[in-house]
């Protein structure tokens, strides 16, 4: 398994989730898949994802030229793709077969643009689910300030057959 543990001063346990695993989890690729690592996993409770932004994100090449910033609509997907991990590693087994959906976003605010050679750290906090919906709120940041907050629903559901 590609998942390390260790445990913060409370005791709780804190899983380190590599690309591989990730990749498991959740059907994002390139170039969407906009996760390099997850830590600090506490299941059924939060998670941190970390996205290394590098000048040859392929969105740099428009948004804007010259003058790279990242999408803030990919930011708010970076914290979807961090829960959806989240979800998947607390359901374990059950999770097989079935993808995290994206379902609402409320109060999304930008605080600074991030640009290439920033770590996003994107914070989320599960707030509640019922049955296969799940709320989450996230706070992105970049050495410890805040770029990005927001809140969001998905919902886990069967894998749609390819097409």
């Amino acid at each position: 398994m590609d998942e390390a543990v260790s445990r913060d001063a409370q005791g709780k346990t804190l899983s380190v989730v590599e690309i591989q695993q990730i990749m498991r989890d959740i059907p994002h690729r390139y170039p969407f898949l906009l996760l390099d690592r997850v830590v600090d996993l506490v299941p059924n409770q939060s998670a941190v994802g970390i996205k290394n932004v590098s000048v040859n994100e392929p969105f740099f090449a428009g948004h804007f030229p010259n003058h790279p910033v990242m999408p803030g609509v990919l930011i708010i997907e970076s914290m979807a793709q961090t829960a959806a991990v989240l979800v998947v590693e607390t359901l374990g087994p059950e999770a097989a077969g079935k993808v995290v959906y994206f379902m609402s976003i409320e109060g999304a605010k930008f605080r600074r643009p991030v640009t290439p050679g920033d770590q996003l750290r994107i914070h989320v906090t599960k707030e509640r689910n019922r049955g296969a919906v799940w709320k989450f709120n996230a706070v992105a940041r970049v050495d410890g300030t805040s770029v990005a907050e927001a809140t969001y629903a998905a919902m886990i559901m069967d894998r749609a057959a390819p097409i």
